[in-house]
């Protein structure tokens, strides 16, 4: 194995260390917050954070993609050592993140007056909206001056720098958050308590990247040439469109339901997303953390070794995320039921819709990390755009059907689809010169195991969970596991990638 094959898995390994520590801390007391939010405070407050969450997060789309793009750039001068080109690149990023915060703080004030339309059965006074989503907007302007200072940091593999930033401030704002909780009831403080310490958090890091790359903060920085700058603006562009479609598919279901449903919906929803979300970022751990391992595979490996590394990754991820989207079909909604009781659950069929999505999003992310790790961003720049309209009509029309909430997640899953057909045959001609049909092939063959396993342990759960208990629900998490892992073992334990994992951690122990 060569220097450089020994940096990417060291370096991928210590990022993933470091990002599960920090993932299974905050998960637990995110759980243990989101029980004393609902205990202390109004069942509509519940969804009106998590509709704010979702404005903001559409509001993050001035960002264009221009980070996408300029940590694309920054993988060969790191890789080569160059920082007089680092320098250039990152003083580009700052200039143009000063921008996109004025863009934001300009759009998100603007939007203020019309707030009260995105919240139906709010339960607040109008007034008391504005102000809610005045602190949110506060929190997501200030971070647009220190989040460009992290690409350099992911550019030479150390993700863990900012996992652990991340984790230690997302602790201390929980357990300050169930103090306030507990102490006033009020939602002023639960908010106002988490701006506080996110803009500490937000001067630390300043800081402390500025004395950990001191040469960013020298003056004679030299100008990027004419082609290096149009390459980025080139890629730019193109993210433009990624940026706008995702923004219509991924951060909209639960502006749809607010709006069209009923705010505690949206609060009712995100309970389910908040498990979700949880063990989907345990599992991104994995895959986030070598996007900067591909970069630098790109930059320095031929195309066969791009291409296994590729299938390898692809069946981890297909292992991963079909095993916990068994675990989530057959325990989700009683893990809801056990942790905040009957009034927060969901009808079954938007829950197997929402879990239909999440299996075929672990597809797209594999897709979407290795394309951004490639810089492959032009040849379907119009295809979210698509994605996003479909979506919107599918969901909005839906939604006001007989359907309801499962409507609103049947025209995410259609609208999803498409980018899984389409993105394997733009990756594998523009990064492998291959066809997909290798792709589409694996990727029936995972799916088939994985329904034939998830129907199976789904008629055992019959018996195992007709009078649900915990410890009823361990043994049948248990059995999952074993049942899980013991039919992929037998299926594909011969594989060339399952004996390259094999191996990988065997050294690693070592």
């Amino acid at each position: 194995m060569g220097e450089q094959s020994l940096g990417r898995v060291k370096s991928a390994t210590r990022n993933i260390m470091f990002g599960y520590v920090g993932q299974v801390a905050t998960m637990l007391m995110s759980f243990v917050l989101r029980k004393i939010f609902i205990l202390y405070l109004a069942d509509t407050l519940l969804g009106i954070n998590s509709t704010y969450t979702n404005v903001l997060s559409i509001l993050n789309m001035a960002e264009l993609g221009i980070g996408t793009a300029l940590n694309f750039s920054l993988y060969g001068p790191v890789a080569r050592g160059e920082k007089e080109k680092i320098k250039s690149y990152m003083q580009l990023y700052r200039k143009a993140y000063f921008v996109i915060a004025m863009v934001v703080a300009g759009i998100g004030l603007a939007l203020a007056p019309f707030i009260k339309y995105l919240v139906k059965n709010p339960g607040v006074s109008s007034r008391d909206l504005v102000l809610f989503y005045l602190i949110f907007l506060f929190n997501t302007v200030s971070s647009y001056f220190v989040a460009y200072k992290y690409s350099l940091v992911n550019a030479e593999q150390k993700n863990y720098i900012q996992s652990n930033i991340i984790t230690i401030t997302k602790i201390i704002t929980v357990f300050c958050q169930i103090i306030v909780l507990v102490i006033t009831r009020n939602f002023y403080f639960f908010l106002i308590t988490d701006a506080i310490i996110q803009l500490i958090q937000k001067i630390f890091v300043y800081r402390y990247l500025d004395n950990l790359y001191p040469y960013l903060r020298e003056k004679n920085v030299q100008k990027l040439s004419k082609e290096e700058s149009n390459e980025i603006w080139k890629k730019t562009k193109a993210l433009v469109y990624h940026k706008v479609g995702d923004v219509a598919r991924l951060q909209t279901d639960i502006l749809i339901i607010s709006s069209l449903v009923e705010v505690r919906m949206a609060g009712v929803v995100d309970n389910y997303n908040l498990v979700i979300s949880s063990v989907s970022n345990f599992v991104n751990i994995i895959f986030n953390s070598v996007i900067s391992s591909f970069g630098n595979l790109i930059a320095t490996e031929s195309k066969d070794k791009q291409y296994s590394m590729f299938k390898v990754y692809r069946f981890f991820a297909s292992w991963v995320y079909g095993f916990s989207c068994v675990v989530f079909m057959v325990l989700l909604t009683p893990l809801i039921r056990l942790w905040l009781g009957d009034k927060w659950i969901l009808p079954a069929a938007a829950v197997y819709c929402i879990l239909i999505d999440y299996y075929f999003k672990g597809d797209r992310i594999v897709l979407s990390n290795y394309k951004t790790a490639a810089g492959v961003f032009e040849p379907d720049k119009y295809l979210a755009l698509i994605q996003g309209a479909v979506n919107l009509v599918l969901s909005i029309w839906l939604v006001q059907t007989p359907l309801g909430i499962t409507g609103v997640y049947i025209g995410t899953i259609v609208s999803g689809l498409i980018a899984n057909i389409t993105k394997p045959i733009i990756i594998y001609r523009a990064c492998f010169d291959r066809n997909a049909v290798s792709y589409f092939l694996d990727t029936a063959k995972y799916l088939l195991s994985l329904v034939a396993v998830m129907v199976s342990c789904h008629y055992i759960s019959k018996f195992m969970l007709a009078n649900l208990t915990i410890p009823g629900f361990i043994l049948m998490a248990l059995i999952i596991t074993v049942i899980f892992n013991g039919v992929y073992f037998i299926l594909y334990g011969r594989s060339e990638e399952f004996k390259y994992l094999f191996e990988k951690l065997r050294n690693w122990k070592k």
